[in-house]
């Protein structure tokens, strides 16, 4: 009895999804749309996010509401949109830390990225460069690379243990083949502000994060880790250009996900919303003032991002050993 009534239920429910699904779709969006953030107000992210609320929300003629919930390494703001109704009415601002590093580097992860959560567009991309004092010796990174020769004798920073900032700096032990001393600190100031001074030799950095030291002329930028310069700082050599052995691409991302379930129409709909306004000339200005770039991508491509990145990563957490409980 308990099995059939079970089943009944079960069947039921999948009647009503199917029925609600297309009825959400067609008068998709009728209320606010709300961006769950695990990143604190002013961040980088957190503007990012309300420069492109609010060309969502002309597009979609609905209020777009960014809720930053920081803090426990994203899992607030994680759960928060896993208990949320399949409607699209709730979206995770998620970056490649919280849905391609995280499962390798928690024993108990509190949520599955692939599981819990659908991909509805990525935002942007950063690319890290490698940062060194303004006074350091190293010049370029062949200097780093004969530095490095001696096993333990160059440190590097990052803002935490299994950070894409850690991760990428691993990226260049492998393509080295040195083995550096990784020093983490709990603040990003900290960081920079320790390899301005020479406490670590380098760390990797972006332009939003960086950037302010590098005004300052406190820090010098040797490299960009990507394959490409970027084009806010076209003068600064890619990583095989400044004399690394091969071409690197050590970056960041951020995306919006939804919870599973949510109709691939309403999907659909917010991706298209997305992708046309990080194609705006104005907004895409905006992010280059960041040294970001759009991140232009369907669901299915995300999806390939993070399938990819997931297994990359999961290498690189295994090579530092890296682990949180």
């Amino acid at each position: 009895m308990k099995q059939t009534f079970a089943a009944l239920t079960a069947a039921a429910g999948m009647s009503l999804a199917l029925i609600a699904g297309p009825s959400l779709a067609q008068t998709f969006p009728a209320q606010p749309i709300r961006i769950i953030s695990p990143f604190p107000a002013g961040s980088g992210p957190d503007a990012v996010a309300r420069i492109v609320g609010d060309k969502l929300a002309a597009s979609l003629k609905q209020p777009i509401v960014i809720d930053p919930r920081p803090g426990a390494n994203g899992f607030l703001a994680a759960n928060a949109v896993k208990a949320a109704a399949p409607t699209g009415y709730d979206l995770f601002l998620a970056d490649i830390g919280h849905l391609t590093i995280n499962p390798s580097l928690f024993k108990k992860l509190p949520y599955d990225p692939k599981a819990d959560f659908v991909p509805v567009s990525g935002v942007y991309r950063a690319s890290f460069f490698i940062a060194v004092g303004a006074n350091s010796p190293i010049k370029n990174v062949k200097d780093l690379i004969a530095a490095a020769a001696v096993p333990g004798r160059v440190t590097y920073g990052s803002n935490s243990i299994g950070s894409p900032l850690h991760l990428g700096a691993a990226q260049i032990e492998a393509a080295t083949n040195t083995k550096m001393v990784h020093v983490p600190y709990k603040e990003i100031s900290q960081l920079y502000a320790a390899v301005s001074t020479g406490e670590v030799d380098w760390a990797l950095g972006s332009i939003a994060s960086a950037g302010p030291l590098l005004r300052a002329g406190k820090l010098r930028f040797i490299a960009i880790a990507d394959t490409a310069r970027n084009a806010t700082l076209p003068d600064i050599p890619t990583f095989d250009q400044a004399g690394g052995p091969r071409p690197l691409s050590a970056n960041s991302w951020v995306s919006l996900v939804a919870p599973k379930g949510t109709p691939p129409a309403v999907v659909t709909t917010l991706n298209r919303a997305i992708n046309d306004a990080l194609k705006q000339p104005d907004v895409v200005e905006k992010l280059a003032g960041f040294g970001f770039t759009p991140f232009l991508s369907t669901p299915a491509d995300l999806a390939k991002v993070i399938d990819t990145d997931t297994v990359s990563n999961a290498a690189l957490v295994k090579r530092t050993g890296a682990s949180v409980d």
